[in-house]
């Protein structure tokens, strides 16, 4: 909802600031077809040839996402507090039995009971994977956080691989508005013969070119460019909970203490309370 807003503001702001100071719409209406064609196809056309096709689909993908919003909402990053809690419980009360949910988990009553959880693949497979390598005695806390580290580190670098590739669509708009405005100004030296009037309808259509070019860049692309690296960042606050919660298990903290430390460290924003936290995990079954 904030992303249409601020478009609409943006829009507005523009426009009815030069309507408000005498400007007329007409030339801008009568040229902007022609130059959105250049400029809007010349931008797609090198988007496609600098990017592949998983990162051109990854991009429509996180346009959608502009709009939507974060993956995770507050409600969530407390269900897998909760999740992370009762299989931290489980592991220590009988490693055993926790085998069952780690090689299994879709069958698994734990994890059934947060389907949204359930439903990422990567989330699940970090969580089963990394309590499966501390069955397997790799179980010292430095190097499995430098491992999960890394493991962030690369998940982080593709997501923000849209955001770059529209970063840099919005870095070359400006100069495709410059190209259009030249087309405009060629256009016009050929009717140089013209009468003042027809020069200054042809020169005002070729400028069209150029405030374009820098109003798609500054005022959408980029914008676009940046909420798209904020949601990414965003969403990867998520699985640092993972990391953050498995890592101090290692360290033999009890459960709770787990899951406050990873708590501790989540934006406020995304945060539950202390004592929000406490009573879902009351409610959480002693045996799974």
């Amino acid at each position: 909802m904030g992303s249409i807003i601020g478009i609409i503001v943006v829009i507005v702001m523009v426009f009815g600031g030069y309507l408000a100071a005498g400007g007329k719409l007409a030339i801008i209406l009568q040229a902007l077809p022609f130059e959105f064609m250049m400029i809007g196809g010349a931008a797609t056309g090198a988007f496609v040839i600098g990017n592949d096709g998983p990162t051109i689909r990854h991009t429509l993908k996180d346009l959608g996402r502009v709009f939507k919003g974060a993956s995770w909402k507050r409600e969530d990053y407390q269900d897998l507090l909760c999740l992370l809690f009762t299989l931290v419980r489980i592991a220590r009360r009988d490693p055993v039995a926790i085998e069952a949910h780690v090689e299994a988990p879709e069958e698994s009553p734990v994890f059934q009971a947060y389907p949204r959880i359930l439903a990422d693949r990567g989330a699940v497979d970090m969580i089963c994977d990394t309590i499966r390598m501390s069955m397997m005695n790799y179980d010292d806390p430095h190097q499995l956080e430098d491992m999960l580290e890394k493991q962030l580190d690369g998940r982080l670098h593709h997501n923000l691989h849209s955001a770059h590739a529209l970063q840099v669509m919005a870095d070359g708009l400006p100069a495709l508005g410059i190209v259009a405005a030249v087309l405009g100004v060629i256009k016009t030296m050929s009717a140089i013969d013209q009468p003042p009037e027809v020069l200054g309808k042809l020169i005002g259509g070729a400028l069209v070119g150029t405030f374009l070019g820098v109003f798609l860049s500054y005022g959408l692309v980029g914008p676009f460019a940046s909420k798209v690296k904020a949601l990414a960042e965003a969403d990867h606050k998520f699985y640092e909970l993972i990391r953050d919660t498995l890592v101090a298990n290692l360290h033999r903290h009890s459960p709770q203490i787990c899951v406050e430390v990873a708590r501790q460290n989540l934006p406020k924003a995304m945060r539950p309370s202390f004592d929000e936290l406490e009573t879902a995990l009351k409610s959480v079954p002693e045996a799974a």
